[in-house]
């Protein structure tokens, strides 16, 4: 089985946050996708399969991490839109439409150099599923092993959602650099109805996201960068539809640069597009599949 070795949210090999792209996944079971996933030990894989519409830009795609599959990825789906582009596309801008378990995005290509596309993920409208009370402050820093007065005080801690349920925790400037998980988070974010916390310096446009054990960061989180999008966007950050630039990986060595935006007002984001460029390292094929 033939598949593509791209590194996302970045112009260059090497950087940003790397991706195992399947472009013919038809036949693969989940526990086969799995299993090749944790065998490739890239970030994440994306499998792309018919999707039983008559439409040439349009797929099935399952994401799966290393322990499990994810209802809705951001990085991954700008992936393998390019790697889509590059096999079945021209020289001009393309549109694909690719359905995830939570929901059906479209995405825009374009080809930038050999090697190289740009794309943009439109996820769609933003859930806000509650602020959190204040008298937590002090226990969410502790989960990084940050002080109350790491928190920015004048943005609140907020769930918000574009497929998966991100706690956005804002920090003041300095805060990321010395952040950490030290013990599983799963549990305190379960209490919010929460999957995963999104550290975000809404000052500096720079973020920092990890596993909840705490054992692997994030270089470009696509799906928290875009509830960081309508966070933002709701706090009046920025501007309606204003695309601003949000960095992170600075600590993993492998930094990704993302382009933010959000459409709306209050809590009613209709719309939320994150996007960067893709670096295209390698191609290969699996001999054998696991059984």
């Amino acid at each position: 089985m033939r598949y593509l070795h791209v590194d996302v949210l970045t112009g260059l090999p090497f950087s940003g946050n790397s991706l195992a792209v399947f472009p013919e996944a038809e036949g693969l079971s989940g526990d086969q996708m799995q299993r090749i996933t944790q065998e490739m030990r890239h970030f994440e894989s994306i499998f792309l399969l018919p999707d039983g519409t008559p439409e040439a830009r349009s797929r099935r795609a399952r994401v799966y991490d290393l322990t499990q599959e994810l209802d809705f990825a951001g990085h991954p789906v700008v992936g393998a839109a390019c790697v889509l582009h590059a096999l079945h596309g021209g020289d001009t801008p393309e549109t694909w439409t690719l359905r995830l378990k939570a929901r059906t995005v479209r995405v825009s290509t374009e080809r930038r150099a050999p090697g190289r596309y740009a794309s943009v993920l439109d996820q769609g409208p933003a859930a806000f599923l509650g602020r959190l009370d204040p008298a937590d402050a002090k226990g969410l820093a502790a989960w990084f092993g940050l002080d109350a007065d790491d928190l920015d005080p004048d943005l609140p801690p907020e769930v918000v959602s574009t497929g998966l349920r991100y706690l956005v925790l804002p920090v003041r400037g300095g805060a990321l650099a010395r952040a950490d998980i030290r013990s599983d988070i799963t549990h305190q974010l379960d209490r919010f109805d929460a999957q995963f916390a999104y550290l975000l310096d809404a000052g500096a446009l720079e973020a920092r996201h990890w596993d909840n054990d705490g054992t692997t960061e994030d270089v470009a989180t696509g799906s928290g960068a875009g509830c960081a999008a309508a966070y933002l966007r709701r706090h009046g950050r920025i501007d309606d539809g204003e695309a601003v630039t949000l960095r992170q990986g600075r600590f993993t060595g492998r930094v990704g640069e993302m382009t933010i935006s959000a459409c709306g007002h209050g809590t009613d984001i209709d719309s939320v597009r994150v996007g960067g460029e893709v670096a295209f390292v390698g191609e290969g094929r699996l001999e054998v599949l696991p059984r």
